[in-house]
């Protein structure tokens, strides 16, 4: 893939959309390449978030994460991304699939086909941008006509480009593997960051079942942050967050730092009980291993073992520090140039 790219996560809880929408323009400056924000049901859309950041950047590319093949229809997804990819001037990404399946099943939805549902929303919105009249015969989006009908399933308009990149977010060795097979990119959760080279071999053997090479697809590790001048402030930062969703990430990614879902089920407990302060206290130093925390110094070294892992991209998300905007611009400072100059 070349020279290490630098993507960064823009979560809603982070800041209000107004501010989201400038730390973009902070990442821009900062030298990062792509800016992602999270498509999750029930919070602030994604898809304005990405339009307004469309609006106010001109470089780095713009995309959506999670955009997922249940509470979206493909015909939706296309028409979206081939806009924003209109509004951005060809800047626009797309991460379509789910990092759990756990959302989806708040409004109904069980997430057990996901493999096949999100290969058949891929191969839909890829015919729609290449200018297709698209008949469906699959089970997922049966899109079909009675003999007298004329179809009508095609984009009234031309998309800028015929085939936008698209990132397949997933988990588990199927689904990653169906990123490495399909994808122009895949976004694995690299919590902790030790579990690396367990996600990009699952990609990589998928794109190896199909013959493809390995190397043509951009695999952007997404991994918590938490960066400040003092390495204490940051891992206090990062506290919340590992309390939170520690206890739903996944087993063998937990075993690759020597922790396992029952470490964090007294965390869990205090979190279900409405006590989130106590479940953030009881946050082991060795859990928050989970990000990459501490100084700039402290980043730049695991960044390296994350590039020696084969990590590509380097997608970071989180709370980003104690100060998002101190954050964004120590990565421009002190981390990024580190390996631009490599």
């Amino acid at each position: 893939m070349g020279t290490l790219r630098f993507g960064l996560r823009l979560v809603q809880h982070l800041a209000p959309p107004r501010d989201l929408v400038r730390y973009a323009t902070l990442a821009e400056a900062a030298g990062f390449d792509q800016v992602w924000f999270s498509h999750d049901p029930f919070l602030q859309h994604a898809w304005a978030l990405a339009s307004a950041a469309a609006e106010h950047t001109r470089r780095v590319g713009i995309g959506v994460l999670g955009t997922n093949p249940y509470t979206l229809d493909p015909c939706e997804i296309a028409a979206w991304a081939a806009t924003l990819d209109e509004l951005s001037e060809g800047r626009a990404l797309l991460g379509l699939g789910l990092h759990t399946g756990e959302m989806v099943e708040w409004v109904g939805h069980n997430a057990w086909d996901v493999i096949p549902r999100t290969r058949e929303a891929v191969a839909l919105v890829r015919r729609l941008w290449g200018g297709e009249v698209v008949a469906n015969e699959e089970p997922n989006f049966p899109w079909r006509w009675p003999l007298d009908w004329t179809p009508q399933a095609y984009l009234r308009f031309s998309p800028r480009r015929g085939r936008i990149p698209v990132y397949v977010c997933a988990f588990g060795d199927e689904y990653l593997g169906l990123a490495g097979e399909i994808g122009e990119g895949a976004l694995p959760m690299i919590t902790p960051p030790e579990s690396a080279a367990l996600m990009v071999e699952r990609v990589r053997a998928g794109a190896r079942a199909v013959g493809r090479d390995p190397g043509e697809i951009d695999i952007a590790g997404c991994a918590w942050l938490s960066l400040a001048e003092s390495a204490e402030a940051a891992g206090e930062r990062l506290r919340p967050l590992v309390a939170y969703f520690g206890p739903y990430l996944e087993e063998p990614a937990l075993a690759t730092m020597g922790l396992g879902q029952g470490d964090f089920a007294p965390l869990k407990r205090l979190t279900d009980a409405n006590r989130p302060a106590k479940a953030a206290a009881a946050v082991t130093p060795a859990m928050l291993r989970l990000g990459i925390v501490g100084t700039p110094e402290d980043v730049v070294r695991a960044i390296e073992r994350l590039v020696a892992d084969g990590i590509t991209q380097i997608n970071l998300g989180g709370p980003l520090g104690p100060d998002p905007e101190a954050a964004i611009r120590l990565m421009g400072e002190r981390v990024i140039p580190r390996f631009r100059s490599a």
